[in-house]
């Protein structure tokens, strides 16, 4: 637990409001960050000498589709040096979030898939387009209000090929 408190202690020291919240379920520590001071906090992690979070592993979304603030945006860092996990939470009130790409280059490619999936937009993002689905296309795939089965006709499939299915 004494990491868990240098990890606290050394955001709230720059910025009371830098953390908001704490939790630790299982081992796994989270601290909670406003949307508007994730790209701050992420520069300290990062570049602290005590913490030295230096790999970002994941960057995720949660839509909780009625709650208020609708999206949490998830961060995955670790600390080669301490050999510790952090997750980082932000809580978002639209759908737009700073970019952390110019603290941790890997979050470029999870941040384009987070977008192309859940329609969260990292705003100063290096390259925000699709991975997955093409760029005409309007819906966000794991979105809690996109149907399970899809939208007919919203996707254009390959027509079937007679050969092909002989092959398998």
């Amino acid at each position: 637990m004494e990491f868990e408190n240098l990890i606290v202690e050394k955001l709230k020291k720059v910025n009371e409001e830098f953390v908001t919240e704490t939790s630790d379920f299982r081992g796994d520590f989270t601290i909670i960050v406003p949307a508007e001071h994730i790209l701050k906090v992420a520069e300290i992690l990062k570049n602290d000498d005590e913490l030295s979070f230096d790999l970002i592993e994941d960057v995720t979304a949660i839509d909780w589709a009625r709650r208020k603030n609708r999206f949490t945006v998830v961060y995955h860092v670790f600390s080669l040096k301490n050999n510790f996990r952090l997750r980082i939470k932000v809580n978002l009130e639209g759908d737009e979030v700073e970019s952390v790409a110019s603290v941790w280059a890997g979050a470029n490619w999870y941040e384009r898939e987070t977008f192309d999936m859940y329609g969260i937009k990292f705003l100063n993002h290096p390259d925000l387009r699709r991975m997955y689905m093409p760029e005409e296309f309007q819906y966000y795939p794991l979105r809690k209000d996109f149907p399970l089965q899809g939208i007919p006709g919203s996707l254009p499939l390959p027509e079937k090929n007679e050969q092909d299915e002989q092959k398998y």
